[in-house]
Parts: structure tokens; sequence; C-alpha cells
């Protein structure tokens, strides 16, 4: 029988305006049940204090699929703003000693979200948690990862200075768009990836046969070789080049797509612009179909429509970002989780075991 969880609104209190106060429904009785994915050994893992699972607005949803994966409920906490939206936390119940995870994602909108991840990390720096990991499912500010001309900023590499010195401990999150940013933390990083995940559902609902994997652009040719690999596919590249500003792109097609399943795989989508230019292109190409699988749905501003209209057969993303209702009622837009994902990187972590082999 499923864990129910439920948030509630909180009353207003002295000049605050509420937004959700977290409380878990699950009985205690229930607690460290085997509920037949993961048996709830993380309250005295190896003679270890209890870790704690908490979670912030951006994708509470996401956080309570892993507290169930884990058989964890969420721990309380209220998250208050005053009349001009400054943030307030309060951490409900103790952590003193604890091992403590914060799911959340910095996703739209990236700042409120960000600032509400570094107040719960302080939060639980002065309540003596005993550590901190930050778990970002979609890392903001992972596209300004260098300086993309003069005077401008290198942001995923503040963002990880906000975070560290806010007191993480050590940092989860899945499929940075650039695995170097892994060096911007100076404190342990674990990027997760979302390869495996997405082969199985390639290989659970795609027709298997004449199937071959394409990069919607040369940056992208690792990840998707990568799957390739793992369903014994050839591979395409997207090659796009603009000879001059203002020109329409024009898409060259690297290897023959013809008569084939095309599937395009990229770890961000937003405006959803370029992908549907590949999808035409390789139509155009002699592709028979094509879809696009993607680690994180941004999908900023009409992207949800332009794929509705688009010639892809499907777009499958994860639910790292939490999914609108444009997302969820389209039509050719399908949702995977990562919860199982996350909760097993989580659970490794907590136990002191390797998180690297989940991927072997």
């Amino acid at each position: 029988m499923p864990v129910v969880r439920h948030c509630e609104f909180a009353r207003p209190v002295q000049g605050y305006e509420c937004l959700l106060r977290f409380e878990s429904s699950l009985p205690a009785t229930t607690r460290g049940r085997n509920r037949g994915l993961r048996t709830n050994h993380l309250s005295h893992s190896h003679g270890k204090k209890a870790m704690k699972l908490f979670s912030g607005n951006s994708n509470r949803s996401l956080a309570e699929s892993i507290g169930q994966y884990l058989d964890l409920p969420l721990g309380e906490a209220m998250v208050r703003r005053f009349a001009d939206q400054e943030i307030f936390v309060e951490i409900k119940e103790n952590v003193r000693g604890e091992d403590v995870f914060i799911v959340q994602s910095t996703s739209y909108p990236a700042n409120d979200h960000l600032m509400e991840l570094l107040i719960i990390i302080d939060a639980m720096r002065r309540a003596s948690a005993r550590r901190i990991t930050a778990v970002l499912p979609y890392f903001g500010y992972a596209r300004q990862d260098r300086k993309a001309g003069g005077r401008t900023p290198i942001s995923a590499k503040l963002v990880a200075n906000l975070i560290t010195e806010a007191g993480a401990d050590r940092v989860m999150t899945l499929d940075l768009h650039a695995g170097q940013i892994q060096g911007f933390f100076d404190i342990p990083t674990d990027n997760l990836f979302a390869v495996p995940l997405l082969a199985r559902d390639i290989k659970e609902h795609q027709d298997l046969e004449h199937l071959m994997v394409v990069s919607p652009d040369v940056g992208g040719v690792v990840r998707a070789r990568a799957l390739a690999k793992r369903l014994d596919a050839p591979l395409a590249i997207v090659d796009k080049r603009r000879d001059r500003p203002g020109e329409s792109e024009v898409m060259n097609i690297i290897g023959d797509v013809t008569g084939r399943n095309c599937i395009l795989i990229d770890d961000i989508i937003d405006s959803g612009g370029t992908l549907c230019n590949a999808a035409d292109a390789l139509m155009k190409a002699g592709a028979l179909s094509v879809s696009a699988y993607i680690t994180h749905g941004v999908l900023s501003g009409g992207a949800v429509s332009r794929i509705t209209a688009s010639s892809l057969n499907e777009l499958v993303i994860t639910d790292s970002i939490q999914p609108t209702r444009a997302i969820e009622d389209a039509e050719n837009i399908r949702v995977v989780t990562t919860a199982n994902l996350l909760g097993e990187a989580i659970a490794r972590t907590a136990s002191e075991e390797s998180v690297s082999s989940l991927f072997d």
C-alpha cells in the first residue's frame, strides 16, 4: 500500500506570507517496514547515526517519491515569506548529528529556488547537522560554465561557491551540462548519469529495429555515444552551422539516417527550437521516425506547443524539473521518474557505499 503524504497551508504569522508546510502522514508504525524496494536500513546503517530527507519548494513530488523509495518520510520544515518576499525557513524537528539530504532543483524561478536552498543549508548548519548533502536533480546556471565573451561571468562557479559557503558538505546532481562543473566545487560532488535510465525506457517503449542514436550537436557526442553503446546502435550527428549572423542555421547530418528510427539525446531542452529543427532535418534526410530523450525539461516560453506541433513522435524527459500542467497535458511528451536512481544514490552515500558502481 503506497504511503500517502500531504502538504498543508500554514496560517500566516505576523507579517509573513506563508507558503507551504511539509508534514508526513506516514504512521510511526509503518516506519522501517520493507516496501519491497529497499529495506530502511538508513536509520542505523553500519552503526551510523540516522539520516533525514528534506525538500524545498522546487520539486516536492520528486522528493516524496525518493522518500517512498527509501521508506523514509520527508522531514518537517516550514518555508515562509515576508511581505517583501524575503524567504524564512524553520526546521521543525531535531537534526543535530544527523546526515541530512536536501532535495532542491534550481529550476524556474531559478533565483528563488537557489536562495531557498542556501537558506535551508544555513539553517541545517546552524542546527548542528553532522553532514549536509545538497541534492540538485537539476543544477541551474550550468550553461554559464565558461566566459562566453569579454567581461562576462562564470555563473556556474559562483553558484558552486555559494552552495559551498552556505555550509553544504557534499553535492549530488544529475547530468551536469558539462562534467567539469564538478571541479567548480571544493567539496565532494557526485554527478549521476541518466543514460542507463533512458536506455531502459528506450528498450521498453521504442522500436529497436533500425534504431540510430543521434546527437543534436557536436558537443553532445560523448553522451550520445554512451547511449548508442548501451543500445548497440549506430551513431549520427547533427552539425549546425550559421555562416553569418542573422542567417538561418544550416543543418548537416553526419551519418546515413535513411530508413532509421532516430533517437535524439541531450541533457537540456529549453525553447525546443534546435531540437525541432534537428527532427525536421532528420526526416528530410530519410529517417522513418524521430523521438527525443532529454534529461532536463526546462521547456520555457512556447516550447511545449512547439514540441506538440513538431515532427517528433515523442519527447521523453525526466522529472528532475517539476513538470507543468502543459507538459502533463501534451500528447507527445512523456515523463520518466529519476526517484529510484536518486534514492539509491542517496542510500549508498548515507551508508558509505560506492555510487559510481550504479553505472557499471
